[in-house]
């Protein structure tokens, strides 16, 4: 079955960075554009990032875009984020997710909160 498995959330301070992974399994991942998304307390989930099948082509939201990077690695079944000059308002939950076949998959989600 279609699994996703994110990593690398944590306690960050303001100006700094961190990596999340998707680890993905169960299905053909170089096939799918793969999304990251996030949500915060109290607020409707945004979405973050996309990259296409090859890692070609990316999209970020206005909020991230020169300070996110997503990237994947087919070999390995991932997708990452890297996430530089964190920001307190870019504290929520990440989430990874692929549109498969018509249904929308999520991972568990993964903690950051960016605070002094």
């Amino acid at each position: 079955q279609v699994q996703l498995v994110e990593s690398g959330g944590g306690l960050v301070q303001p100006g700094g960075s961190l990596r999340l992974s998707c680890a993905a399994s169960g299905f053909a991942f170089s096939s799918y554009p793969m999304n990251w998304y996030r949500q915060a307390p109290g607020k409707e989930r945004e979405l973050v990032a996309t990259v296409i099948t090859n890692g070609g082509s990316t999209n970020y939201a206005d909020s991230v875009k020169g300070r996110f990077t997503i990237s994947r690695d087919n070999a390995k079944n991932t997708v990452y984020l890297q996430m530089n000059s964190l920001r307190p308002e870019d504290t929520a939950v990440y989430s990874c997710n692929a549109l498969i076949w018509l249904r929308i998959y999520w991972g568990q989600g993964t903690q950051v909160t960016v605070s002094s």
